[in-house]
Protein backbone atom coordinates (compact mmCIF):
# COMPACT_ATOMS: atom_id res chain seq x y z
CA UNK A 1 0.00 0.00 0.00
CA UNK A 2 1.19 3.48 -1.01
CA UNK A 3 0.07 6.72 0.67
CA UNK A 4 -2.00 9.19 -1.14
CA UNK A 5 0.10 11.91 -0.24
CA UNK A 6 2.60 12.78 1.53
CA UNK A 7 1.67 15.57 4.24
CA UNK A 8 5.53 15.90 5.39
CA UNK A 9 6.76 17.08 2.02
CA UNK A 10 3.37 20.01 1.68
CA UNK A 11 5.01 23.26 2.89
CA UNK A 12 1.45 23.88 3.60
CA UNK A 13 0.51 20.44 5.52
CA UNK A 14 4.09 20.29 6.89
CA UNK A 15 3.84 23.80 8.62
CA UNK A 16 0.12 22.69 10.01
CA UNK A 17 1.36 19.09 11.34
CA UNK A 18 4.55 20.79 13.57
CA UNK A 19 2.26 22.61 15.23
CA UNK A 20 -0.46 19.37 16.00
CA UNK A 21 3.45 17.31 16.74
CA UNK A 22 3.72 20.21 18.99
CA UNK A 23 1.00 20.17 20.75
CA UNK A 24 1.50 16.53 21.07
CA UNK A 25 4.93 16.49 22.57
CA UNK A 26 3.80 19.01 25.19
CA UNK A 27 1.56 16.45 26.86
CA UNK A 28 4.23 14.53 27.91
CA UNK A 29 5.28 17.47 30.23
CA UNK A 30 1.64 16.85 31.97
CA UNK A 31 0.57 14.34 35.17
CA UNK A 32 -1.34 12.46 33.19
CA UNK A 33 0.24 9.21 33.31
CA UNK A 34 2.57 7.92 30.40
CA UNK A 35 0.34 4.68 30.03
CA UNK A 36 -2.94 6.50 30.36
CA UNK A 37 -1.47 8.39 27.27
CA UNK A 38 -0.68 5.84 25.30
CA UNK A 39 -3.57 3.79 25.90
CA UNK A 40 -5.95 6.91 24.96
CA UNK A 41 -4.04 6.95 21.43
CA UNK A 42 -4.31 3.34 21.02
CA UNK A 43 -7.96 3.15 21.56
CA UNK A 44 -8.76 6.58 19.66
CA UNK A 45 -6.86 5.27 16.95
CA UNK A 46 -8.28 1.79 17.14
CA UNK A 47 -11.40 3.32 16.39
CA UNK A 48 -10.69 5.42 13.42
CA UNK A 49 -8.97 2.83 11.43
CA UNK A 50 -5.41 4.52 11.79
CA UNK A 51 -3.09 1.62 11.33
CA UNK A 52 -0.25 4.03 11.48
CA UNK A 53 -1.30 5.34 14.88
CA UNK A 54 -1.71 1.64 15.96
CA UNK A 55 1.39 0.45 14.90
CA UNK A 56 3.04 3.45 16.77
CA UNK A 57 2.00 3.44 20.15
CA UNK A 58 1.53 -0.83 20.39
CA UNK A 59 4.85 -0.19 19.55
CA UNK A 60 5.69 2.60 22.41
CA UNK A 61 3.85 1.47 24.84
CA UNK A 62 6.17 -1.80 24.60
CA UNK A 63 8.84 -0.16 24.85
CA UNK A 64 7.67 1.65 27.74
CA UNK A 65 7.16 -1.31 29.47
CA UNK A 66 3.14 -1.69 29.20
CA UNK A 67 2.43 -5.45 28.67
CA UNK A 68 1.13 -7.38 25.75
CA UNK A 69 -1.90 -8.53 27.41
CA UNK A 70 -3.24 -5.29 28.34
CA UNK A 71 -2.05 -3.77 24.66
CA UNK A 72 -4.31 -6.44 23.13
CA UNK A 73 -7.35 -5.94 25.39
CA UNK A 74 -7.37 -2.18 24.97
CA UNK A 75 -10.32 -3.24 22.10
CA UNK A 76 -12.35 -4.72 24.91
CA UNK A 77 -11.17 -2.70 27.75
CA UNK A 78 -14.76 -3.04 29.22
CA UNK A 79 -14.90 -6.50 29.87
CA UNK A 80 -10.94 -6.74 30.89
CA UNK A 81 -9.77 -7.11 34.27
CA UNK A 82 -6.78 -5.10 33.53
CA UNK A 83 -6.97 -1.97 33.71
CA UNK A 84 -7.41 0.08 36.57
CA UNK A 85 -10.87 2.52 37.35
CA UNK A 86 -8.82 5.60 36.49
CA UNK A 87 -7.72 4.01 33.55
CA UNK A 88 -10.87 3.20 32.59
CA UNK A 89 -12.76 6.32 32.73
CA UNK A 90 -9.68 7.24 30.55
CA UNK A 91 -10.95 5.25 27.85
CA UNK A 92 -14.16 5.63 27.78
CA UNK A 93 -13.71 9.31 27.52
CA UNK A 94 -11.55 8.83 24.67
CA UNK A 95 -14.19 6.78 23.12
CA UNK A 96 -16.85 9.25 23.59
CA UNK A 97 -14.54 12.26 22.56
CA UNK A 98 -13.52 10.09 19.36
CA UNK A 99 -17.11 9.04 18.82
CA UNK A 100 -18.71 12.46 18.79
CA UNK A 101 -21.33 12.09 15.59
CA UNK A 102 -22.13 9.17 16.99
CA UNK A 103 -23.82 10.93 20.40
CA UNK A 104 -26.14 13.56 19.76
CA UNK A 105 -24.40 16.10 22.51
CA UNK A 106 -21.31 14.53 22.72
CA UNK A 107 -19.63 13.43 25.68
CA UNK A 108 -22.44 12.67 28.47
CA UNK A 109 -22.42 14.31 32.00
CA UNK A 110 -21.86 10.89 33.33
CA UNK A 111 -18.70 10.08 31.29
CA UNK A 112 -17.18 13.39 32.33
CA UNK A 113 -18.25 13.06 36.01
CA UNK A 114 -16.09 9.44 36.09
CA UNK A 115 -13.29 11.01 34.65
CA UNK A 116 -13.53 14.16 37.17
CA UNK A 117 -13.16 11.39 39.63
CA UNK A 118 -9.70 10.13 38.71
CA UNK A 119 -8.22 13.02 37.13
CA UNK A 120 -7.22 16.85 38.62
CA UNK A 121 -8.31 19.81 36.62
CA UNK A 122 -5.10 19.62 34.54
CA UNK A 123 -4.75 16.11 34.02
CA UNK A 124 -8.73 16.12 32.59
CA UNK A 125 -6.92 19.46 30.00
CA UNK A 126 -4.28 17.08 29.17
CA UNK A 127 -6.92 14.17 28.31
CA UNK A 128 -8.87 16.40 26.25
CA UNK A 129 -6.03 18.04 24.34
CA UNK A 130 -4.62 14.10 24.03
CA UNK A 131 -8.03 13.16 22.45
CA UNK A 132 -8.34 16.28 19.81
CA UNK A 133 -5.07 15.57 18.79
CA UNK A 134 -4.79 12.19 18.23
CA UNK A 135 -7.85 12.22 16.05
CA UNK A 136 -6.01 14.89 14.52
CA UNK A 137 -3.26 12.56 13.32
CA UNK A 138 -5.67 9.46 12.88
CA UNK A 139 -7.85 11.55 10.33
CA UNK A 140 -4.58 12.88 8.23
CA UNK A 141 -3.21 9.48 8.03
CA UNK A 142 -6.79 7.72 7.34
CA UNK A 143 -7.39 10.30 4.07
CA UNK A 144 -4.45 9.87 2.63
CA UNK A 145 -3.78 6.06 3.80
CA UNK A 146 -0.55 6.18 5.86
CA UNK A 147 0.78 2.41 5.57
CA UNK A 148 1.77 0.67 8.68
CA UNK A 149 4.06 -1.70 9.90
CA UNK A 150 7.60 -0.37 9.80
CA UNK A 151 7.90 2.68 12.39
CA UNK A 152 10.65 2.01 14.42
CA UNK A 153 10.45 3.15 18.69
CA UNK A 154 11.63 6.76 18.97
CA UNK A 155 11.33 7.10 15.04
CA UNK A 156 9.28 10.62 15.42
CA UNK A 157 9.97 11.78 18.58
Amino acid sequence: MEARLNLMASPVAAKAMKHIVAAAKSLTESTLPAATRELVMLRASQINGCAGCIDMHTKDAAHAGETQVRLHLVAAWREAKVFTEAERAALELAEEGTRIADAAGGVGDEVWANAAKHYDEDQLAALVTLIAVINAFNRGNVITRQPAGDYEVGQYH
